[in-house]
Protein backbone atom coordinates (compact mmCIF):
# COMPACT_ATOMS: atom_id res chain seq x y z
CA UNK A 1 0.00 0.00 0.00
CA UNK A 2 1.29 3.24 -0.78
CA UNK A 3 2.52 5.20 2.03
CA UNK A 4 0.26 8.78 2.31
CA UNK A 5 3.19 11.88 1.61
CA UNK A 6 2.78 15.57 3.38
CA UNK A 7 4.71 18.16 1.29
CA UNK A 8 5.86 20.60 4.04
CA UNK A 9 7.52 23.27 1.88
CA UNK A 10 5.95 26.64 0.80
CA UNK A 11 6.05 27.42 -2.64
CA UNK A 12 8.94 29.30 -3.54
CA UNK A 13 7.97 33.06 -6.07
CA UNK A 14 8.57 36.85 -5.83
CA UNK A 15 5.95 36.73 -3.16
CA UNK A 16 7.91 35.15 -0.43
CA UNK A 17 9.16 36.61 2.26
CA UNK A 18 12.95 36.77 3.49
CA UNK A 19 14.41 38.71 6.33
CA UNK A 20 15.15 42.42 5.85
CA UNK A 21 17.68 43.21 3.57
CA UNK A 22 18.36 39.60 2.37
CA UNK A 23 17.92 38.46 -1.50
CA UNK A 24 14.71 37.87 -2.54
CA UNK A 25 13.55 35.43 -5.25
CA UNK A 26 13.40 36.86 -9.16
CA UNK A 27 13.40 34.73 -12.04
CA UNK A 28 13.88 35.86 -15.75
CA UNK A 29 13.76 34.33 -19.19
CA UNK A 30 17.06 33.64 -21.08
CA UNK A 31 15.54 31.98 -23.87
CA UNK A 32 11.65 31.38 -24.84
CA UNK A 33 10.19 28.58 -26.77
CA UNK A 34 9.52 29.49 -30.53
CA UNK A 35 9.71 29.17 -33.82
CA UNK A 36 14.10 29.53 -33.65
CA UNK A 37 14.39 28.05 -30.16
CA UNK A 38 12.96 24.77 -29.27
CA UNK A 39 13.07 25.48 -25.00
CA UNK A 40 12.31 27.76 -22.36
CA UNK A 41 14.96 28.51 -19.98
CA UNK A 42 15.41 30.69 -17.24
CA UNK A 43 17.87 32.38 -14.69
CA UNK A 44 17.06 32.61 -11.31
CA UNK A 45 18.17 34.27 -8.48
CA UNK A 46 17.55 33.94 -4.55
CA UNK A 47 18.93 33.83 -0.96
CA UNK A 48 19.44 30.08 -0.04
CA UNK A 49 17.61 31.32 2.75
CA UNK A 50 13.95 31.25 0.92
CA UNK A 51 11.18 28.80 1.78
CA UNK A 52 11.93 25.55 3.40
CA UNK A 53 15.99 25.08 3.43
CA UNK A 54 18.62 23.89 5.46
CA UNK A 55 21.57 26.23 7.53
CA UNK A 56 24.95 24.54 7.11
CA UNK A 57 27.80 25.89 9.47
CA UNK A 58 29.36 28.02 7.42
CA UNK A 59 25.96 30.71 8.11
CA UNK A 60 26.67 31.10 11.52
CA UNK A 61 30.72 30.28 11.97
CA UNK A 62 33.01 31.34 10.15
CA UNK A 63 35.18 28.11 9.76
CA UNK A 64 31.89 25.99 9.29
CA UNK A 65 31.44 23.50 6.35
CA UNK A 66 29.53 24.45 3.54
CA UNK A 67 26.03 23.21 3.26
CA UNK A 68 27.34 20.54 0.20
CA UNK A 69 29.77 19.21 2.80
CA UNK A 70 26.98 18.05 4.90
CA UNK A 71 26.32 14.50 5.52
CA UNK A 72 22.62 13.42 4.39
CA UNK A 73 21.83 11.13 7.06
CA UNK A 74 20.35 14.17 9.51
CA UNK A 75 18.25 15.30 6.92
CA UNK A 76 16.35 11.55 6.05
CA UNK A 77 14.98 9.25 8.65
CA UNK A 78 11.97 9.46 10.81
CA UNK A 79 11.02 12.55 12.72
CA UNK A 80 8.22 13.77 15.52
CA UNK A 81 6.43 16.45 14.50
CA UNK A 82 5.41 18.37 17.98
CA UNK A 83 2.63 20.80 18.22
CA UNK A 84 3.61 24.07 20.42
CA UNK A 85 1.16 26.95 19.51
CA UNK A 86 1.59 28.51 22.81
CA UNK A 87 5.19 28.76 22.64
CA UNK A 88 5.71 32.36 22.16
CA UNK A 89 8.63 33.99 21.78
CA UNK A 90 10.57 30.68 22.37
CA UNK A 91 10.22 27.31 22.26
CA UNK A 92 11.13 26.32 26.00
CA UNK A 93 11.92 22.93 27.48
CA UNK A 94 8.49 22.48 29.23
CA UNK A 95 6.88 22.73 25.95
CA UNK A 96 8.34 20.19 24.36
CA UNK A 97 9.06 17.77 27.13
CA UNK A 98 5.65 16.34 27.49
CA UNK A 99 6.35 14.83 23.60
CA UNK A 100 10.16 13.21 23.90
CA UNK A 101 9.55 9.71 25.19
CA UNK A 102 11.30 7.97 23.23
CA UNK A 103 11.33 10.27 20.37
CA UNK A 104 13.34 10.12 16.90
CA UNK A 105 16.45 11.86 16.55
CA UNK A 106 14.64 14.74 14.37
CA UNK A 107 12.25 17.07 16.32
CA UNK A 108 9.83 19.47 14.25
CA UNK A 109 7.95 22.07 15.92
CA UNK A 110 5.17 23.63 14.62
CA UNK A 111 4.34 26.94 16.50
CA UNK A 112 2.31 28.28 14.04
CA UNK A 113 -1.84 27.92 12.77
CA UNK A 114 -0.68 29.35 9.90
CA UNK A 115 2.87 29.30 8.36
CA UNK A 116 3.68 33.12 7.02
CA UNK A 117 4.17 32.03 3.18
CA UNK A 118 3.81 35.66 1.83
CA UNK A 119 4.72 38.37 4.44
CA UNK A 120 7.88 38.83 6.51
CA UNK A 121 7.03 39.58 10.28
CA UNK A 122 9.45 39.93 12.84
CA UNK A 123 6.99 38.35 15.52
CA UNK A 124 7.69 34.63 15.29
CA UNK A 125 8.96 31.63 17.59
CA UNK A 126 12.22 30.56 18.19
CA UNK A 127 14.02 27.87 20.38
CA UNK A 128 15.58 29.09 23.33
CA UNK A 129 18.95 27.94 23.97
CA UNK A 130 17.79 25.52 26.60
CA UNK A 131 15.42 23.71 24.51
CA UNK A 132 18.69 23.22 22.19
CA UNK A 133 20.70 21.53 25.31
CA UNK A 134 17.51 19.64 26.50
CA UNK A 135 16.96 18.04 22.95
CA UNK A 136 20.91 17.57 22.63
CA UNK A 137 21.27 15.19 25.41
CA UNK A 138 17.93 13.38 24.06
CA UNK A 139 20.36 12.36 21.14
CA UNK A 140 18.11 14.56 18.75
CA UNK A 141 20.62 15.59 15.30
CA UNK A 142 17.46 17.60 13.55
CA UNK A 143 15.67 20.10 14.73
CA UNK A 144 12.78 22.20 12.07
CA UNK A 145 10.25 24.69 12.55
CA UNK A 146 7.92 26.54 11.03
CA UNK A 147 9.16 30.09 11.38
CA UNK A 148 11.96 31.80 9.52
CA UNK A 149 14.90 30.69 12.08
CA UNK A 150 15.44 29.48 14.80
CA UNK A 151 16.52 32.29 16.71
CA UNK A 152 14.40 35.77 17.24
CA UNK A 153 14.90 37.94 14.27
CA UNK A 154 16.59 40.45 16.42
CA UNK A 155 19.04 38.25 18.04
CA UNK A 156 22.64 39.50 17.59
CA UNK A 157 24.21 36.81 19.01
CA UNK A 158 22.31 33.60 17.48
CA UNK A 159 22.40 31.41 20.68
CA UNK A 160 20.05 28.66 19.03
CA UNK A 161 22.46 29.05 16.33
CA UNK A 162 25.63 28.52 18.41
CA UNK A 163 24.10 25.60 20.63
CA UNK A 164 23.27 23.20 17.64
CA UNK A 165 26.63 24.51 16.24
CA UNK A 166 28.14 23.09 19.36
CA UNK A 167 26.48 20.01 18.81
CA UNK A 168 26.87 19.09 15.63
CA UNK A 169 23.04 19.65 14.90
CA UNK A 170 21.33 20.49 11.76
CA UNK A 171 18.24 22.57 11.15
CA UNK A 172 15.33 23.26 8.45
CA UNK A 173 13.92 26.35 8.60
CA UNK A 174 10.61 28.22 7.27
CA UNK A 175 8.77 24.63 6.95
CA UNK A 176 4.46 24.53 6.49
CA UNK A 177 2.96 22.37 8.80
CA UNK A 178 -0.49 23.41 9.28
CA UNK A 179 -1.96 20.38 8.25
CA UNK A 180 0.10 17.96 9.43
CA UNK A 181 -1.06 16.01 12.99
CA UNK A 182 1.08 15.50 15.41
CA UNK A 183 2.92 12.41 15.34
CA UNK A 184 5.97 10.64 14.22
CA UNK A 185 6.66 10.57 10.77
CA UNK A 186 9.51 9.84 7.97
CA UNK A 187 11.02 12.84 6.99
CA UNK A 188 13.17 13.76 3.44
CA UNK A 189 14.70 17.06 3.36
CA UNK A 190 17.99 16.93 1.21
CA UNK A 191 19.88 19.90 0.87
CA UNK A 192 21.61 20.28 -2.75
CA UNK A 193 25.15 19.50 -3.08
CA UNK A 194 26.33 23.54 -3.15
CA UNK A 195 29.76 23.97 -2.61
CA UNK A 196 30.34 27.30 -0.91
CA UNK A 197 27.17 27.87 0.03
CA UNK A 198 25.47 29.26 3.76
CA UNK A 199 22.22 26.99 3.18
CA UNK A 200 20.28 25.34 0.82
CA UNK A 201 16.40 25.25 -0.47
CA UNK A 202 14.98 21.79 0.67
CA UNK A 203 11.95 20.22 -0.85
CA UNK A 204 11.03 18.78 2.53
CA UNK A 205 8.14 16.17 2.57
CA UNK A 206 7.11 13.73 5.59
CA UNK A 207 6.03 10.05 4.91
CA UNK A 208 3.99 7.96 6.87
CA UNK A 209 5.94 5.55 8.74
CA UNK A 210 5.65 1.57 7.23
CA UNK A 211 3.17 -0.18 9.59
Amino acid sequence: MQRQLWDISPQVSAKSPVFPGDTAYSQTWTATLDEQCPVNVSAITLSPHVGAHADAPLHYSRDGAAVGALSLEPFLGPCRIIHALSASPLIEPAHLLPFLEAAPPRILVRTRKHASVDAWTNDFSAFAPATIELLAQRGVTLIGLDTPSIDPATSKTLDSHQAIRRHGMRVLENLVLDNVPAGDYELIALPLALAEADASPVRAILRQLPD
